[in-house]
């Protein structure tokens, strides 16, 4: 599976840099003399936006800054929000039907309970709580915003399709973790989805290229693919680009994962590691932002012994923020939210969070550049577990909670090295079960050889740590150490439209 995976991210990159400028007479009243190049000399350096900036209606690369809207026509409400119903209805079957799930065994009776009992925080497993439910969201989410819809005027879809599934999807109580992760997270990962997507599809393309475009914009966002094609958009036929796009940098990386015991350096089991990395917008073009024109997203798995195949997913997107420029010098300041995943030998951890976030880059000696991302978060919902290590079990081990989350990213590229450290801290206290409060942390330098312009080979040294303080509770503190090291190759395909790897 990881290798088909593989295969459509290197297809994707293919496509998402196939893009010819558009062909729009609108191109005609914009600069276009630096449209490609990687600084920012066509704009002045300050960080005080003009008019002309702001109503432009390309970025310097010659893309939309929108969707076009005589192409993409805002659908009545009512039309979303029945495909919605739809979209739970259809999943209540499949459960139901194939699978045969208890949970689905629903009827007029479960309704009227789930109605009139209140909501509880539900016992899921720590994977459905939080990879499931937020990407049903983006399931939801996606409806609206494949029908017209802004990313603002998307999100009350994603509560409609939580609510209609906790209280008639399922005959147990509705779940207060459900209610806020489905949709909020849900909203994350369904904007990076619709981008991405944005960025494959081509209704100006035909034949091949045009088939390869949907499919593996449907393998991405299944939702907007069905309303493509209900809508007469899979098969239309453009002169001009009709999507917003923004530059796309994809970083993939594989090899040996060492998991070591007692935390003896290169002891221990020895797993596959694949890893991906997606780095979508520009963050340092001064432009008018809109929410998610600047995202990461990375995943890392692993493959061997250990049955935790996923162990990290993390992402970030910008909501709104300015950028602030001094010659080669770039600062994007803004408010972001996230989303982090994390399940080791250590520990489980599932938050989502609002937060400040300052991405910058310096140059050096015009050979070599250092790329800074720190972010500070207030977390509304987490989870993380109470036992000694990660759930082993189909039951959760777990506590929702909430707190604080930082995060820092540094990179120093030279000629032939890059050189790295990231940063994850997490100070959570529990809502329900276990009282008490636990802080979570990963480090991860590492450093990268440079055998050419997109490969390199990495080594990235991790530890996690984790202090819980319970009370009331047989053991009150307890303290766990991980080590771990990544031995890779890594392959950056890097928009030529975007310069940097800021990792």
């Amino acid at each position: 599976m990881k290798i088909i995976l593989t295969a459509i991210f290197l297809l994707l990159f293919k496509v998402t840099n196939a893009q010819d400028l558009p062909a729009d007479s609108t191109l005609k009243n914009i600069d276009t003399t630096n449209f490609g190049k990687p600084d920012n000399t066509n704009i002045r350096n300050t960080s005080i936006y003009d008019t002309a900036i702001d109503s432009r209606p390309h970025n310097k690369y010659g893309d939309l800054l929108n969707d076009d809207p005589a192409y993409n026509h805002k659908y009545p409400w009512y039309v979303p929000a029945v495909k919605v119903v739809i979209s739970d209805a259809t999943n209540w079957a499949v459960n139901k039907f194939i699978f045969h799930y208890d949970f689905a065994n629903i009827s007029a009776r479960t309704w009227k309970y789930n109605l009139t009992h209140g909501w509880e925080w539900d016992n899921d497993h720590f994977g459905t709580n939080f990879i499931g439910h937020p990407y049903s969201g983006s399931l939801y989410f996606n409806i609206a915003r494949s029908n017209g819809y802004s990313f603002w005027g998307s999100i009350p879809y994603a509560i409609e399709g939580s609510l209609v599934w906790e209280y008639f999807g399922e005959n147990t109580k509705p779940s207060k973790n459900d209610i806020i992760n489905t949709p909020l997270s849900g909203l994350l990962l369904g904007e990076m989805l619709y981008r991405i997507s944005s960025n494959i599809l081509d209704d100006r393309a035909t034949g091949a290229n045009r088939v390869w475009r949907e499919i593996l914009a449907a393998v991405i966002s299944p939702q907007r693919a069905f309303n493509r094609l209900t809508q007469g958009k899979m098969f239309r036929h453009t002169t001009k680009e009709v999507y917003q796009k923004e530059p796309l940098n994809i970083t993939m990386s594989a090899g040996m994962h060492k998991i070591n015991d007692n935390n003896k350096f290169a002891t221990g089991q020895t797993n596959f590691t694949l890893d991906l990395q997606l780095d979508y917008g520009d963050p340092f073009e001064v432009r008018h932002r809109k929410p998610f024109d600047v995202f990461r997203l990375r995943t890392e798995s692993s493959f061997g012994i250990s049955r935790k195949i996923l162990g990290n997913v993390t992402g970030y997107g910008l909501l709104f923020g300015r950028n602030v420029v001094k010659g080669e010098n770039g600062t994007l300041i803004g408010g972001f939210q996230y989303f982090d995943y994390w399940n080791n030998k250590v520990f489980e951890l599932g938050s989502l969070g609002f937060g400040v976030g300052v991405i910058s880059r310096i140059p050096f000696l015009k050979v070599s550049e250092l790329y800074s991302s720190i972010h500070f978060a207030g977390v509304p919902l987490a989870a993380n577990n109470t036992s000694f290590g990660p759930d082993t079990s189909l039951f959760r081990d777990y506590n929702f909670g909430g707190g604080l989350e930082a995060k820092i990213e540094e990179t120093f590229n030279l000629k032939f090295v890059s050189i790295g450290f990231s940063g994850y801290y997490y100070w959570l206290q529990n809502y329900e079960n276990l009282k008490g409060t636990s802080s979570i942390g990963i480090l991860k330098p590492r450093v990268i050889f440079n055998l050419s312009k997109s490969i390199g080979l990495g080594f990235e040294h991790q530890v996690y740590y984790v202090n819980r303080h319970l009370k009331n509770n047989p053991t009150p503190t307890l303290h766990l150490t991980r080590t771990e090291q990544k031995l890779f190759l890594q392959v950056f395909l890097e928009d030529p439209r975007r310069r940097g790897r800021y990792h």
